[in-house]
């Protein structure tokens, strides 16, 4: 086993088959750290082996909650390359890596058009990035990338630990894995909906949907798929909203689950859906723990 492979393997056997995606997890207000620190803590416990914060996130925003745990894995899903400077994040990284060894992953991506003053080329930008991070001595295994798109999806492989696709299907898991070989670490993002009543189930899902339909590079990814206008117009088609959740009973949610690892994830980052998604879903996450053992 050559460096880069045991590199790979043991990324993959710290992280897991299972993780959680959640923005609520991103501690800004001091008044939720101790609640924030105790779920993480729960997290650990009920098996988990990453939590993914979710937004524009940074290492300051993982610190808490590794320095609560002793094992799990927190990585910034994502961090904008737009927001934070190469060098701030290389510092940041470092400062983790050496109280917490291992325990920090930078998740980095180009964010969207809309969102971002002067988006122009992403694939350059991130290129200009990485080239910063290797600069400033920041190995690439511990760092992966939220790619979508063929030449994305190639830096992932070349220039980082695996890639974080977000709001993916199963055949997208497939394509991925094949354009990054076995060794590179394969972890999308799952949504999850515990109700099994379809009308509302969807409803909750197509709420949620709505405003990652406004960004062209999901609707871009969902089209190269198959999906049609249609689909990605008034908060989504039924068929696109059981494509990229998974809902219904015990054990459909867990069958949706195992597809990706089918298609060839090795890891599965889990965000639960629900109508109220400023709280923390921790009787949710207890249930969602049960299923997958």
């Amino acid at each position: 086993m050559n460096e880069a492979t045991a590199s790979h393997h043991d990324l993959k056997a710290s992280v897991g088959r299972y993780g959680v995606w959640s923005a609520q997890l991103r501690a800004e207000d001091p008044e939720d750290a101790a609640e924030h620190a105790e779920a993480a803590a729960e997290l650990e416990q009920l098996g988990y082996g990453a939590l993914w914060l979710g937004g524009n996130t940074a290492a300051r925003h993982a610190a808490p909650l590794i320095g609560a745990t002793s094992r799990i894995v927190v990585g910034t899903s994502i961090q904008s390359i737009w927001e934070h400077k190469a060098s701030e994040a290389a510092a940041g990284f470092a400062e983790l890596e050496v109280a917490h060894p291992g325990r920090f992953l930078l998740g980095l991506g180009v964010s969207h058009g809309p969102r971002v003053e002067g988006y122009r080329r992403p694939y350059s930008a991130m290129v200009g990035y990485l080239d910063e991070l290797d600069r400033a001595g920041m190995r690439s295994g511990h760092r992966v990338l939220a790619a979508l798109g063929p030449k994305m999806l190639d830096l992932s492989r070349d220039r980082a630990a695996g890639a974080i696709p977000y709001l993916v299907t199963p055949e997208h898991t497939a394509q991925a894995r094949e354009r990054l070989g076995a060794g590179p670490l394969l972890a999308p993002e799952l949504k999850v909906v515990l109700d099994t009543d379809p009308a509302r189930a969807r409803a909750t899902a197509r709420a949620y949907l709505a405003m990652y339909l406004r960004l062209p590079n999901y609707t871009k990814n969902f089209l190269n798929l198959g999906f049609t206008d249609a689909d990605v117009t008034g908060g989504g088609s039924d068929h696109l909203i059981d494509a990229v959740f998974a809902w219904g009973d015990e054990s459909t949610i867990r069958a949706r689950v195992d597809a990706f690892h089918a298609a060839g994830a090795d890891h599965v980052a889990l965000q639960l859906v629900e109508d109220d998604m400023t709280r923390l879903p921790r009787e949710g996450w207890r249930r969602l723990a049960a299923l997958l053992a």
